[in-house]
């Protein structure tokens, strides 16, 4: 289906809307009246001139639009539509201009937050970190996201949606090697799990990643970590995952790289091990082969 006919039909509803608004502040305008209602029409005309651009797939027209929308509701102190148009915009934006993407979703973040809507701030804070982990690939950035989400997900008592949050934070935290953060994490979270009746089941699995930073830091430590785990979560000592722990520092301590390769592989063709899991394990053997040659 041809849409230029609607960029056509949207450009020339941009120009109308600019003409409104114009109008709106001119003398004759500022004496007669009628300049807020004048200022809502050039409003609908931006977000239907947004609509038709969308139709068209001109998505940096329709966020310019849906932006310009939005600073006319602030104009008129409208700060729940200005949100919703920033928000709009920011769709739009995504599909052809991430950082301008950022930017729209900040501000409308800004308005929830004043008003007091955390949980809508913390959704769009979650948005924000993952354009930074898609587009931007900006790790560091997409973790500061998150964690504001968590943040304000905590302050309005949503425990479950924070620590999904906190979860991503734990995993890029662990891939860029910051350790006792991640740790912090996956014991905080495993320890709000193992409480629950419906998350005790993963509790296991936030011990198993916790233990495996630890010992990415030291093998000492992991030991006293799984110990530790067993005494908080008994049901964890019987798990396949504390098994693998165990076998895995068994290996280590003997320095026994055949039967560190051979145990994961074993545990692998039942669970199957994703990539954060084998980027840890092959940490963690490389330090066996490290110090191998070390005695040599």
């Amino acid at each position: 289906m041809d849409n230029s006919g609607k960029e056509k039909e949207a450009t020339a509803l941009m120009a109308e809307a600019e003409k409104k608004m114009k109008s709106s502040q001119s003398f004759f305008g500022a004496i007669f009246g009628g300049g807020s209602s004048k200022l809502e029409e050039a409003c609908d005309m931006f977000v239907r001139a947004a609509n038709m651009y969308k139709m068209a797939k001109n998505w940096c027209a329709a966020g310019n639009a849906f932006s310009q929308a939005a600073n006319l509701h602030l104009q008129m102190q409208s700060k729940h539509d200005a949100a919703t148009n920033f928000i709009d915009a920011g769709n739009a934006f995504k599909k052809a201009d991430p950082q301008e993407a950022i930017n729209c979703l900040n501000r409308a973040i800004e308005i929830y937050t004043d008003m007091g809507r955390f949980t809508i701030a913390a959704k769009h804070h979650i948005t924000i970190a993952e354009i930074y982990e898609t587009e931007m690939v900006d790790i560091d950035k997409a973790i500061a996201h998150y964690e504001q989400a968590a943040d304000y997900y905590k302050g309005e008592e949503s425990t479950s949606s924070a620590n999904k949050c906190l979860l991503k934070v734990a995993t890029y935290a662990a891939q860029l090697e910051q350790y006792p953060k991640a740790i912090e994490i996956y014991e905080q979270v495993g320890t709000h799990a193992m409480d629950s009746t419906l998350l005790k089941y993963s509790a296991k699995d936030h011990f198993f990643k916790a233990a495996l930073c630890h010992f990415c830091v030291d093998m000492l430590n992991a030991k006293l970590a799984v110990q530790k785990y067993e005494e908080m979560f008994p049901a964890f000592s019987d798990a396949r995952e504390c098994k693998l722990l165990k076998k895995l520092l068994d290996a280590y301590e003997e320095q026994n790289l055949e039967a560190y390769t051979d145990s994961v592989k074993e545990f692998d063709t039942i669970s199957r091990l994703d990539q954060w899991l084998t980027t840890m394990l092959l940490r963690i053997k490389k330090t066996i082969q490290d110090d191998e040659s070390d005695l040599r």
